[in-house]
C-alpha cells in the first residue's frame, strides 16, 4: 500500500501500521482516512501529505 508523507514536518503516514492514536486501524489506506484525520506530529490536514515515491 502507498505511504505518504507529511510535508510540513516529514511524518510518514503507513497504512500497514495505521495510527492508533486517532483509532485508524491497521490496514487503512490514506484515502480512506477519517475525514478530519490530522498529522499526529504537527496537526496538519490531510491535503498537506503527498504519495511517496
Amino acid at each position: 500500500m502507498q505511504k505518504y508523507q507529511c510535508t510540513v514536518c516529514n511524518y510518514i503516514y503507513d497504512p500497514a501500521v495505521g495510527d492508533i492514536g486517532q483509532g485508524v486501524v491497521a490496514g487503512t489506506p490514506f484515502d480512506k482516512l477519517p475525514e478530519g484525520w490530522v498529522c499526529p506530529e504537527c496537526g496538519v490536514g490531510k491535503d498537506m501529505f503527498e504519495p511517496l515515491d
